[in-house]
């Protein structure tokens, strides 16, 4: 792959005076803009509609959320026949990014009569084929089904001219890496190929040089791998105090739609009762869910039905929902790749978000990794005690006092209360039941000390001041060559343990 020169946006949203009509798009495309809502295109939509026209391979990599569908979609949609059979293939890595992404395309197409499939296991292959073959333009798919069908022959004359790897990392990280590359055998070399990813690792970038054709490489990151609309916080508890600080900052945050992300099976569906306990309308999605079930908690979390979704990493890639206003970490995630992806949905489409973290003193260290390989600010904040939050729950009711309509039965009950109380012990009763309402769970404080976290904060510090004083001009460490670099088992990289058997045996 001979990669051109990185093209590179960094202009704020308000500067770009760019519109949807000087990007080249034909009279369909632009009416389906139009009947999408769209107004002024995104950075990611500038920079790459006009090399997809022009049939140009592409890397884009871009913030989840900043309209890559649309990128991708409405230039691939543009230069098609509707009558030629499937011309646009799209793989994703989940079912549910794949259905999004096809009623996306649908909808732009729509105006062109352009036939769009969803191909995903679970669901019947005769069903699919059969939708394919009375004359579909587009077909988008999750890697597994669609290797199947391949292998199979059971698409005849499947030659799409334009094919795109869309969320590639998460496909990587999902173990779909050498079912793409089994993939790519199947297709025509003679296509356009269209890569699209949040983050760039080694694998991905060695996967674009073997199914790309001279790319242009662009690249809307403004400088951070995570979305600058996402504010982002952390904060130091005790490992007893996870479900107690999640509930205080449910609280005392104004959210409308949030994910709160887990690592396993049993700690979802634990969490989500303990929230649903609590008064929040939550459920739990991972894996070992039927899909009926699935697309069942994925519908209600979209028509607002269920507010919280408690979810593991794999079970909520893909999920693109908009207005989604916090995602609550409730363990650090182990890599950084996986916590760019997690915040990746909320701050979507220009809006802004917020970003929590949860974590120990012992995890404080993985914090530091992550801010260091995603280049991401993070602010340390205290979880509100109860006096906090208090005084909050004040402020807010006050406002929904001014605010609430008043029932023609009001004055009845205010005339049976005025034969017994005056007017001031009555608004303080009517107050003060309304407080009791607003119960707030869990103990006063929660979270570590403010002494002990500016103690660990030091103590960080200190640390990154001591490393970077060990280096050598170089950049390399002063006593890297006087003492033996320890491995992860307590061997020495120089000698392993094993190095030592295999010399035993060959004496």
């Amino acid at each position: 792959m001979q990669e051109n020169a990185q093209t590179e946006l960094n202009v704020p949203r308000k500067e770009n005076l760019i519109t949807f009509d000087d990007l080249g798009l034909n009279k369909n495309m632009l009416r389906s803009v139009k009947e999408a809502g769209f107004t002024i295109p995104s950075p990611i939509q500038v920079a790459s509609i006009p090399f997809i026209l022009q049939g140009r391979d592409i890397v884009g990599q871009a913030h989840t959320g900043t309209g890559k569908t649309a990128a991708f979609g409405l230039p691939a949609l543009n230069n098609i026949d509707p009558k030629s059979g499937v011309e646009i293939l799209v793989i994703t890595p989940t079912r549910e990014l794949a259905t999004q992404v096809s009623d996306e395309l649908f909808k732009y197409g729509r105006g062109m009569n352009a036939r769009t499939v969803t191909v995903y296991g679970g669901s019947s292959y005769k069903r699919q084929i059969d939708l394919i073959s009375r004359g579909a333009s587009v077909v988008v798919a999750t890697p597994g089904r669609l290797l199947d069908i391949l292998k199979k022959n059971l698409i005849k004359d499947f030659t799409p001219s334009v094919v795109v790897l869309d969320e590639a990392d998460e496909m990587l990280d999902m173990g779909f890496l050498d079912d793409i590359n089994e993939i790519f055998s199947y297709l025509p070399t003679n296509r356009q190929t269209l890569l699209f990813s949040a983050t760039m690792p080694k694998p991905i970038k060695l996967l674009a040089e073997r199914i790309l054709n001279n790319p242009e490489f662009i690249s809307i990151t403004q400088g951070e791998t995570t979305n600058t609309d996402i504010e982002q916080l952390y904060y130091v508890i005790e490992e007893s105090e996870r479900d107690d600080a999640i509930i205080r900052l449910m609280d005392s945050e104004e959210t409308t739609k949030s994910v709160v992300f887990c690592r396993t099976k049993s700690e979802v569906d634990r969490l989500s009762n303990v929230l649903s306990n609590a008064g929040y309308l939550a459920n739990g999605l991972h894996g070992d869910m039927e899909q009926r079930q699935r697309e069942t908690v994925i519908k209600g979390f979209k028509n607002n039905s269920v507010k919280v979704l408690v979810a593991t990493d794999v079970a909520a890639r893909g999920i693109h929902v908009n207005n989604i206003s916090h995602v609550f970490n409730y363990h650090i995630p182990f890599d950084p790749e996986s916590y760019v992806h997690r915040i990746g949905r909320t701050g979507r489409a220009g809006t802004k978000g917020k970003a929590i973290t949860l974590l120990t003193p012992l995890e404080f260290k993985e914090l530091q990794r992550i801010k260091q390989k995603v280049g991401t600010s993070m602010a340390h904040a205290y979880v509100p005690s109860k006096t906090d939050l208090r005084s909050t729950t004040i402020d807010n009711l006050v406002k929904k006092v001014e605010d609430h309509k008043i029932y023609d039965e009001a004055h009845k009950v205010l005339d049976k209360l005025r034969q017994d109380i005056d007017e001031e012990q009555m608004a303080y009763k009517l107050i003060s039941m309304l407080l009791d309402q607003q119960d707030i769970k869990g103990p006063n404080s929660i979270g570590i000390p403010a002494d002990k976290i500016e103690a660990i904060l030091a103590r960080a510090a200190q640390r990154k001041d001591t490393r970077g004083r060990g280096r050598s001009r170089s950049g390399s460490f002063r006593s890297s060559k006087s003492r033996p670099d320890r491995n992860r088992s307590g061997g020495y990289r120089g000698t392993t343990s094993r190095d030592k058997n295999r010399s035993s045996r060959a004496r």
